[in-house]
């Protein structure tokens, strides 16, 4: 002890941490966490996801248009080829031919030798043109030259064959 003191040595407090703060309501040793390119990453990825929705989303629709387009592409391949074939057949009296290119409704309300005879009694066919099929209405206009000469518009309706998809003549008007 010291002379002149009178008391008990002091005793020492417990070691201070002077990086923890010391409790609620102390301010942080800095002012805002850092936002160094947050924001840029953030839109960043934003982007990447709004370009991920939209190719998804952009190449599903771009198919089901391509599916649409060619569809329609086939219906007027196949109108005018079944078309023309049928009036091909026509022209060259092959009746039998003509008659396989009906439909099946077509030819459950006419037989074969009903058709055959039908056919050869009508004014016979020297040349045809065939229009642009509609494949809405699924009808092809065809301008008809009969053997006096004389001309005729006709209008082909056709018909999906539910067995190979292929189009099929259904009825002349």
């Amino acid at each position: 002890m010291l002379p002149g003191s009178g008391g008990a040595p002091p005793v020492p407090g417990p070691p201070s941490e002077p990086d923890v703060p010391a409790g609620p309501g102390v301010a942080p040793p800095f002012a805002a966490p850092p936002t160094e390119g947050g924001r840029a990453r953030l839109w960043l990825g934003l982007g990447v996801g709004a370009l991920a929705v939209l190719l998804c989303c952009g190449g599903g629709g771009a198919a089901i248009v391509g599916l649409a387009v060619s569809n329609v592409q086939a219906i007027e391949e196949q109108g005018r080829t079944v078309t023309d074939d049928y009036y091909q057949a026509l022209v060259e009296k092959d009746w039998s031919r003509a008659y396989d290119r009906l439909c099946d409704d077509a030819q459950r309300r006419e037989s074969r030798p009903e058709f055959e005879q039908r056919v050869a009694a009508e004014p016979s066919i020297s040349g045809y043109r065939v229009g642009k099929v509609d494949a809405q209405t699924r009808t092809v206009p065809v301008d008809v030259t009969l053997s006096g000469g004389k001309r005729e518009a006709q209008q082909v309706t056709l018909a999906a064959d539910p067995q190979t998809g292929g189009m099929e003549v259904c009825g002349v008007s």
